[in-house]
């Protein structure tokens, strides 16, 4: 920041508006997420500390794990290629036919044990967040959408929603393994898909 620009005092208004969240269950790739588990527990063995974050769990697998374990790569894809569907049948946005595509820029997993819980954030800049449930108990705990909308997780869903959406994981109480992503919206000119 320049000098110039650090004097000037900026403001905020807000506008009540309503953000999507999407969901589906993922049962016809279920193989996916054998394999996203089986990296989950890979990493914790060859980078057992769990990475620093607002996420307050048990442990949580660096922020790129999906650049360090390629069993992440199938579901990264699908979630992908469904955040491009969403796109185009929710927010009435072509991305492919504007030359956009989505990349996972981020990818991790944690599981959680009794207590542990995340705190409110957002995952602004990125376009699209999500999370995909490998395990979730009938007593774990929900995510909280805006202090507002609250969703049960249940084994093999995706809660797909637009990064600058904060959310919670209040205090858990069952099993809960999660694999979480960033996805961040690039020009593609040359036709190729992003990983």
């Amino acid at each position: 920041m320049n000098q110039r620009t650090a004097t000037i005092e900026l403001g905020q208004y807000e506008v009540p508006t309503k953000l999507p969240v999407f969901h589906c269950h993922l049962g016809a790739v279920s193989e996916q997420l054998q394999l996203a588990r089986e990296a989950i527990d890979e990493l914790r063995v060859s980078h057992p500390e769990s990475t620093p974050s607002n996420v307050q769990s048990v442990y949580m697998s660096p922020w790129k794990s999906h650049q360090l374990n390629p069993k992440f790569g199938p579901l990264t894809n699908t979630v992908r290629a469904l955040a491009m569907r969403a796109s185009k049948e929710f927010l009435v946005t072509d991305m492919a036919g504007l030359n956009l595509d989505l990349m996972v820029t981020d990818c991790w997993g944690a599981i959680y044990e009794e207590s542990d819980h995340t705190r409110l954030h957002t995952h602004f800049p990125s376009d699209f967040a999500a999370v995909v449930y490998l395990e979730a108990g009938p007593h774990c705990a929900p995510i909280v959408f805006d202090n507002h909308l609250v969703i049960t997780p249940r084994p093999g869903w995706l809660i797909m929603f637009p990064g600058m959406l904060p959310h919670h994981v209040p205090e858990n109480h069952d099993s809960r393994v999660i694999v979480a992503m960033n996805l961040l919206k690039l020009p593609n000119f040359g036709g190729a898909q992003p990983s």
